[in-house]
């Protein structure tokens, strides 16, 4: 056997642990069951190419076996996993291509070591592999470290619904092949960077929900996004109505010391869910949340 697909079944109980006769298994989807338990570690024993384990209710950590595995795609969103996420997943021998963790309860800072895979992989034939990355809706702290500029071949990018803090970094035009950027509901501080101006390729950008300050750089791209992708910041500048003075400041913050939406915007999420939406043969993550001051 090859490729077993039984995603999107009633499938219950944990996945037993006895893949290690399964060599020939390439692709695994068990997606969008009620899947519960911890990941079995047999399942880094095999030649996957293809795991996926989303909307399932597994928990405890990731088993330190797939750090071995030939994994080009690996989807564990929408399950309870524990602790921080795992620096075996940026190892320098991973073929990984699309990683998506989104709402796995993962908490700590984003690894270095993943976004130094690029960096890492320079002188192999795995030059920057990884193309999408969606580590959204966890508990992820500290700064987007500046690192994240390696990562060349990174067509999209999901950091929202985190606890992000610091400025974005300068570092993020290296990534000149991106086309999905989504910073938003995090604590993000300072301005855009006008590097992000060099992202020619950009068709869906969100930094709305932060702390975010001064002018919005210009460019063809980022005048071209609705108002609601910078909205709850204290930003200025087309594509918004709001205008900025000569020190790039908002005209009303200027004017009365303080914007209509208060001095600093802090958002306490309590709640935050998506949906998924086909467009364009894309899938896009569209959240709301229930904020309160």
């Amino acid at each position: 056997m090859e490729v077993l697909y039984i995603d999107k079944n009633l499938i219950s109980g944990e996945i037993p642990d006895c893949w290690n006769h399964c060599q020939n298994l390439g692709l695994l989807n068990l997606g969008s069951n009620s899947l519960t338990g911890k990941i079995p570690p047999s399942l880094g024993h095999i030649n996957l190419s293809m795991l996926n384990l989303w909307n399932n209710s597994m928990f405890g950590a990731l088993p330190s076996t797939l750090q071995n595995s030939s994994l080009i795609m690996l989807d564990f969103s929408e399950n309870h996993f524990n602790g921080s996420v795992p620096e075996w997943i940026g190892d320098k021998h991973s073929r990984l291509k699309v990683l998506s963790l989104r709402s796995t309860n993962f908490d700590g800072r984003i690894p270095h070591k993943i976004l130094l895979k690029g960096l890492e992989d320079e002188y192999s034939a795995t030059l920057g592999l990884v193309t999408n990355m969606d580590l959204s809706t966890n508990s992820l702290t500290g700064e987007i470290p500046k690192e994240i500029g390696s990562l060349i071949e990174l067509r999209s990018l999901n950091l929202s619904a985190n606890l992000l803090a610091g400025n974005i970094p300068n570092e993020i035009d290296n990534m000149e092949l991106m086309e999905s950027l989504d910073l938003s509901m995090n604590r993000l501080n300072g301005e855009i960077p006008p590097s992000i101006s060099n992202l020619n390729f950009l068709n869906h950008f969100n930094v709305s929900y932060n702390n975010l300050t001064g002018q919005i750089p210009i460019s063809t791209q980022l005048q071209s996004f609705e108002n609601f992708s910078y909205m709850g910041n204290h930003v200025c500048g087309p594509p918004l109505i709001k205008s900025c003075n000569t020190k790039g400041i908002p005209t009303d913050v200027a004017n009365n010391g303080s914007s209509s939406e208060g001095s600093k915007v802090n958002w306490s999420w309590r709640h935050a869910y998506y949906r998924k939406v086909d467009h364009v043969g894309r899938k896009l993550y569209v959240y709301w949340a229930t904020m309160g001051m």
